[in-house]
């Protein structure tokens, strides 16, 4: 998805609380109603592909989704992959790395976002440890080796002081080794920018695609486009720059302007 030009622009749409959430309001019509609204908005202005995020699932598990909330980013995905008709991904909170390469498979979603894929972090939710040899198995098994995988390292949101000795760069190189098929640099929050100076060694590292997770904004986003294959953009999309807001149509606009 990547082949026909230098920098990619992934908008994402943070989806409100799921079935099998907390906080579910038992409305999935309008559920699916905004999500396509606002994945529409970054296909009018200029964005290269849309991913969905179930954002507002808090607070999350680990490693895993009930049933429900797998079927719902199925059937979510399922409308915005047709009705779009553009590169599309799924990822589903926290680690749920499986229960995301089913919905990809089931709705033909173009590629997933997947966490804690090599070595171990500590997140918000517990003790994450590498899932790359059950998912790469996984996705063999059910002949979806087109559903690429997009692998986060030293992940925001998460302590990794039981790796403290490796660089990102090792980091980044071994999810290649362990076939990823792209490997995801982020701040250390939403909102927080990359290092550009880690980009730049991940880039050099690796051989496949390196995205920018997060903190991209009209000001820096031709900064980081210049030494990478893919921004995903959520925060600096919506109103006022806040990752819980609704999709800015100007926003979208300017970054894509900008970059």
């Amino acid at each position: 998805m990547f082949a026909d030009r230098s920098c990619s622009l992934i908008g994402v749409v943070h989806l409100p609380p799921l079935p099998g959430a907390a906080f579910f309001d038992g409305d999935m019509p309008r559920i699916i109603d905004g999500a396509l609204r606002e994945a529409l908005i970054y296909k009018e202005t200029g964005f290269h592909a849309v991913m969905v995020e179930n954002t507002h699932d808090t607070p999350y598990l680990k490693g895993g989704v009930a049933p429900e909330t797998t079927a719902a980013v199925t059937v979510i995905s399922q409308v915005l992959k047709k009705e779009m008709g553009m590169p599309f991904g799924v990822q589903i909170l926290a680690g749920a790395n499986l229960e995301a390469l089913g919905a990809a498979v089931a709705s033909s979603a173009d590629f997933i976002r997947v966490e804690g894929f090599v070595f171990a972090h500590i997140g918000d939710e517990g003790y994450h440890e590498s899932c790359a040899p059950t998912l790469i198995r996984r996705r063999h098994y059910l002949k979806a080796d087109g559903v690429k995988i997009f692998a986060d390292i030293k992940k925001k949101h998460s302590s990794h002081a039981i790796t403290q000795d490796l660089t990102i760069s090792e980091v980044a190189k071994n999810a290649e080794y362990f076939r990823a098929d792209g490997v995801i640099v982020t701040g250390a929050h939403t909102g927080e920018s990359a290092d550009l100076d880690e980009v730049k060694s991940v880039k050099a590292t690796v051989d496949i695609p390196v995205l920018i997770g997060s903190g991209i904004t009209c000001d820096n986003i031709r900064q980081f486009a210049a030494h990478s294959d893919a921004l995903i953009i959520g925060s600096a999309a919506k109103f006022d720059g806040l990752w819980s807001n609704a999709v800015d149509r100007d926003r979208c606009k300017r970054l894509v302007e900008a970059q």
